[in-house]
């Protein structure tokens, strides 16, 4: 159903059984997925590619210019995947040209109200993000991570897969795949607490891949020992299973360094 008060520009393209609520605006260059629900007082832009069965709340903004002094009005994108739920407040820039183009988010996640994806953010699946925690841009969040409530997380930092990052922490380095941070400030001692043990085992993570987890984590995190040295301990000592490689892989490719 499309309420008589919504304004839908002509270019707009909506598919089957999409609700849009009073008062929403939806721009030109939309795409909107069969069975969304757009409610009341919703800004959808421009240049936005939404699947299926999303759900947008009372006024959202995505697909507003960035928030980026560089940007010149380029065709950029916001793209979003299936079966999201977007709070209240929620706002989702468009991308940049010189960032790649594209704000990107992926399936099954939760924006929870007043959070923020800055422009070129790279939003995985099953990703949570709690009340006006905010991304700035080009951030990258790996699927099934969870961050908490008021977090800034600064430009160009990755959080990795099923990571949590606990409220009110500001966070300026990568936070690798599979651990717990809190980030106090001003800074008391280490800023991660160990892995996200409740998230790897909701997730189904095998008791194999958890204890050897645990292994690269003691040394990479609590040995002492230079990250280089760290890193070669892991190899030589801890098995080599798939996700221990990546949290290996995930150090190794980080460019800001990574909390500790």
């Amino acid at each position: 159903m499309i309420h008589p008060s919504a304004i839908i520009d002509p270019e707009a393209q909506l598919g089957e059984g999409v609700d849009v609520g009073p008062f929403s605006v939806i721009g030109p260059k939309v795409t909107i997925g069969d069975r969304c629900s757009v409610s009341s007082h919703v800004q959808i832009a421009s240049h936005v590619r939404m699947g299926k069965e999303n759900r947008v709340f009372s006024f959202a903004s995505i697909g507003a210019p960035p928030q980026d002094l560089k940007f010149k009005g380029e065709n950029t994108w916001v793209e979003i995947g299936d079966g999201n739920t977007i709070r209240e407040y929620v706002t989702v820039n468009r991308g940049t040209a010189h960032g790649g183009g594209v704000t990107r988010l992926g399936s099954q996640t939760l924006l929870m109200a007043y959070s923020h994806i800055a422009h070129d953010c790279q939003v995985g699946d099953r990703v949570v993000v709690a009340n006006a925690a905010t991304l700035a841009g080009h951030v990258e969040i790996g699927a099934g991570a969870i961050i908490g409530g008021l977090v800034g997380i600064h430009q160009f930092v990755r959080i990795g897969e099923f990571a949590m990052v606990g409220a009110l922490s500001g966070v300026p380095q990568d936070v690798p795949p599979y651990v717990t941070a809190v980030v106090a400030r001003p800074a008391k001692g280490p800023s991660l607490y160990g892995l996200n043990l409740i998230g790897l085992k909701r997730n189904k993570f095998s008791e194999e891949a958890i204890a050897a987890l645990k292994q690269a984590y003691r040394i990479l995190f609590r040995s002492g020992a230079p990250m280089s040295d760290a890193l070669a301990k892991v190899d030589a000592e801890v098995q080599p299973l798939p996700e221990v490689r990546r949290l290996v892989d995930f150090i190794r490719s980080s460019k800001r360094g990574v909390l500790r």
